[in-house]
Formats: structure tokens, sequence, C-alpha cells
């Protein structure tokens, strides 16, 4: 065996996880699907770069056939035919998978992408968390004392795991000098030392795939997992899969999607916040045509946002697979009753549209938010477990429809600059820190929305858009200005050692991509050459 793991002995329990068996399985991976995840990436620039050039971005004419036929994706097992509150969070520290564990949600999103800051005791920790729920024995006990454990007269949600998008690399997992993918480890490991206690306790290896950027993209996954099932002796079509449909390009092959991986599949989930920043990031040179107001005014109600739901849902229910609604970020503040009590609101109308919509079931991101989601689908759904037999016939939606950036409305400001600054070196610094999610002025934040907020800069600024408050245009001198103020407001609030260890080079971070005459693809990555 050539593969090498760095730090292993620095992780508690790391020895469990990462057995000879099971690094072997991963090296199995790496060396069957590494070249063609290579290969990918590479062609998702190139598609790029081609609509940069004036390609038009519409939906593909050779695979009409796909589009048009009738077929439809694998039933659903019974642990996922009733989705209609899904909690999200990472699966490490134990504490917060326990509580998501023991929160009421019919699934728990464990997730080791977004909301997950990609430490190596993370990764370990997290399949280790994921293994020890599998087998029903998850348990924490706080240095002061306080023991958390898996609740016993509750239906625990079913676990559906998210491990990291294609694009990311893993550097303490080293297969002849190479860095292995992301992905392949975080499945890796996962369904090595999950996929049977998980089929014995009459559930699956579940996954939610994210920020696939093509059909092809997800024909790897759906290979990956057959050669998984074959590889371990687990039944064929074990493995349920759920597409993050979260860029732009997704959302013109939902239907190819669902088709590569029918065998396997189980929905498609409308992911919004990465939804926007792909755009953003797909047409961050096409001019102010393509300029999304302040982060906070782009409403799902949008008619964009609505083409691109509506079709989501149609897409699902033709193929008899779950549409899932999105995370609404408003999150309560248990100190501040007005605080939450507006968070509550706020979510019960943006899943009351969800619902109403045909959605099978949405996203939030506190336990508290757990009865607010399922009282609205309860009212809903009544004693059905989903909405497969809506099918939207009335809706049609065309590629103009999903690419009218402009029927948004609202307006480029200061202030939202000043949060999109804000927030960006806020959540890098927890991010590098070693975790993946925090509550900023009552919105969870995540690397989806850090995303946004930098992207939104950067394209605002390479445009030369005007600030409606200000009349002034953005220009790097303004970035920088606004940026320094920012950071010193947030040195107030943040311990000294905590701002000279992540603060401050987080700043670096965001102003060397925002100012960058080149758009880089992901903020994530290097933050992650800098991440411990």
């Amino acid at each position: 065996m050539t593969i090498e793991i760095s730090s292993a002995t620095d992780v508690a329990g790391g020895d469990e996880i990462l057995t000879p068996d099971a690094l072997a399985f991963v090296e199995q991976l790496h060396r069957r699907f590494e070249p063609r995840r290579r290969e990918l990436l590479a062609e998702r620039g190139e598609r790029r770069d081609r609509i940069a050039e004036g390609e038009p971005l519409d939906f593909l004419p050779e695979t009409r056939e796909v589009r048009e036929g009738e077929w439809r994706v694998a039933s659903a097992p019974e642990a996922l035919t009733d989705r209609r509150v899904e909690i999200t969070g990472p699966a490490a520290p134990a504490k917060m998978a326990i509580n998501a564990l023991n929160s009421g949600a019919r699934v728990w999103l464990a997730d080791l992408e977004d909301a997950s800051s990609p430490t190596w005791h993370n990764v370990v920790t997290s399949v280790l968390n994921l293994r020890d729920a599998a087998r029903g024995t998850l348990a924490f006990t706080s240095p002061e004392g306080k023991a958390y454990a898996l609740r016993g007269d509750i239906r625990r949600p079913t676990v559906v795991t998210r491990p990291r998008g294609w694009h990311l690399s893993e550097k303490h997992v080293l297969i002849d000098g190479e860095r292995a993918s992301g992905a392949l480890v975080d499945f890796g490991l996962h369904f090595f030392h999950t996929a049977k206690p998980l089929i014995d306790n009459g559930d699956g290896p579940y996954y939610y795939l994210p920020k696939l950027e093509s059909h092809l993209e997800a024909r790897l996954w759906n290979d990956v997992f057959l050669f998984a099932q074959e590889h371990l002796g687990i039944p064929r079509g074990s493995v349920r899969a759920t597409v993050l449909i979260e860029t732009i390009p997704a959302a013109f092959e939902m239907h190819e999607i669902l088709y590569e991986l029918r065998e396997h599949a189980s929905g498609l989930n409308a992911g919004r916040w990465d939804y926007l920043f792909s755009l953003i990031k797909v047409f961050r040179d096409a001019g102010p045509a393509y300029v999304l107001p302040d982060r906070a005014a782009v409403s799902m109600t949008a008619p964009f946002m609505r083409a691109y739901t509506e079709l989501l849902v149609k897409t699902c229910h033709r193929r008899g697979a779950f549409a899932m609604g999105g995370m609404a970020a408003f999150v309560p503040n248990r100190n501040d009753p007005e605080v939450t009590s507006a968070a509550f609101e706020k979510v019960r109308a943006d899943k009351t549209r969800e619902a109403n919509d045909g959605f099978d079931g949405s996203w939030v991101a506190h336990p508290d938010l757990v009865p607010v989601c399922r009282e609205v689908f309860d009212a809903v759904l009544g004693d059905r477990p989903n909405q497969l037999q809506r099918q939207r016939p009335e809706v049609e939606v065309t590629a103009a429809e999903l690419l009218d950036v402009a029927s948004a409305g609202g307006e480029v400001t200061e202030a939202g600059l000043r949060t999109n600054l804000s927030v960006a070196v806020a959540y890098t610094a927890v991010w590098l820190s070693g975790n993946g999610a925090v509550a900023l002025h009552n919105l969870m934040e995540d690397a989806a929305t850090a995303e946004i907020s930098r992207s939104q800069v950067w394209q605002q600024l390479h445009t030369g858009v005007m600030l409606a408050d200000t009349d002034e245009a953005m220009t790097p001198e303004l970035v920088r200005r606004v940026l320094d103020e920012e950071v010193e407001r947030l040195r107030e609030d943040v311990p000294p050692d905590r701002f000279a260890a992540y603060s401050e080079p987080a700043a670096r971070l965001i102003a060397d991509i925002c100012l960058s005459d080149d758009y880089v693809d992901f903020l994530t990555l290097p933050a992650y050459e800098v991440l411990d």
C-alpha cells in the first residue's frame, strides 16, 4: 500500500477509523476514480471559459431524449419516504451530532462539507461519530461533567451524510505522493465503517452530493457507489443519494443528473446559497446584467429563483424523486425573545412557500426550528409522507427565466458591501479556527454564504457598479477602506490572541481574493492551505 497518512496519531480514536482495511479501500477508490475526477474538474473550467466567450448556457440538446423520456428513479426505502423536516449541521463535535440526533427531525444532514471546517481532526472525528451513531453508542461528556447521550424515547433521524465536493483535496492523505480527493476520503471512510451497521438498523448508506455541475459528475458518483457496494459486499442499490442543485449549470441538467443516479437517486435539493454563489461565479465578467443586488435583497420569491425551485419540484416529482427545500438562514437567539420571534416568523413564511409549492420537506439549522418546519409541512401533508403526487404540469421554465438575474430587483449599497466584507472575514476566521458554521447577526453563516459575500465584492468591483446609498463607484480603494474599518470593528469583539491567530490571516485572505485580478473559484481552496 502506498497511501500515507499524516497527523493520524493526533486524533483521538483515529486508529479505529484509519485501519489498514479502511485505508486500502480509500486507496482503491482513488486509483479507480481520481483520473476522472481531475478530468471533470478541468471540464468545469473549459465550460466556464466557453460561456465567458459567449456560448449560451442552455438545456443540452444531446440529452433531449433523457429529458423527454419516461423513466423513474428507484423507489425510496422506508427510512427516506418522509423527509418533512431535516436538520443540518456538522458531525463533529459529538455534542452537536447528539443534539441533531435528539432534535425530533425526520432526517439529519450530517455535514462534512460547507458546515464543517476540514481540519484533520474534524474529518476523522466526524466519521468516528457517525460510526458510533450507526451503532447507537454515540455519547459525550463535557469537561464540566455534562453528559450527552442518544435519547431512547424518540424516533431518531435518518442520517444522510454530505461528503466534500469534487473540487476539494485532502492534504493529510497522500497516495503515490498526490493528495487524495476529499470527497473520496469522506465517502470511503464513512461507507467502510457505517454501511453494514446502517443496513442492519433498517437504514442505509445515504448521501447528499454537493456542488455537482454536470450529469457526468453524477455519473462518476454512481460508478463510485457501484464499485463500493460490490467491493464490500453491500447489496446493490443500498446507497441513496440526494443531489444539491446548487450550481447554475446543474439547474439545466436536473433530469440528466437523476437519470445517471437513477438506481441510487433519492431526490434533489434547492441549495439556494451556493446557487447564488455559482451564478455569480459563472457570469462574473458578463457585465451589469448579471450583478445581483445586496445579498439580503435577493429573496426566494424573485422570478429567477422561483423558476429554479419550481423546475426542481416538477422534475423531481415527474421522476419519482423527492424535492427538498433549502435553508432559511434565520436562527433564534435564546437570550433575545424578539429576535427569536422574528426568526420563527421568517422561517415559517419560507417553509410555507416551499410546502405550498410541492416540496416534500425542508432544512433547518437549529433544533428550535424543527417544530416550526414540522408544523408547516404537517398542515400541508396531513397523513401523507410526501407530495410526490403533485406533478406541477402547469410549470414551464425556459433558459431565459433561469438566467433573468435582473428580476431580483434591489440595489448595491455600501451597507451591503460592509456586510459582505464583515461576514467574509468573520466566517473565514471561524473556519480557520476549526468551526464550519457560526451565527452572525442572527443568521447562520457557512461556507456557502461566505462564498456569496466575497464573490459579490469581486464582481461588483470588476463591474464598476455605483453604490445606491452613497452614489460612489466601487473601487479598490473603497474596498480596502471599508475592509479595514470592518476588521477594526471585529477587533473589538474578538480576544487579542484569537484575533491574531485567525482574524488577521482571514482579513488578508479576503483582501487578496476580493482585490485580485483573477477570480478564485472557491474561497476554501486558498483557506485550506493555511488551515492546521
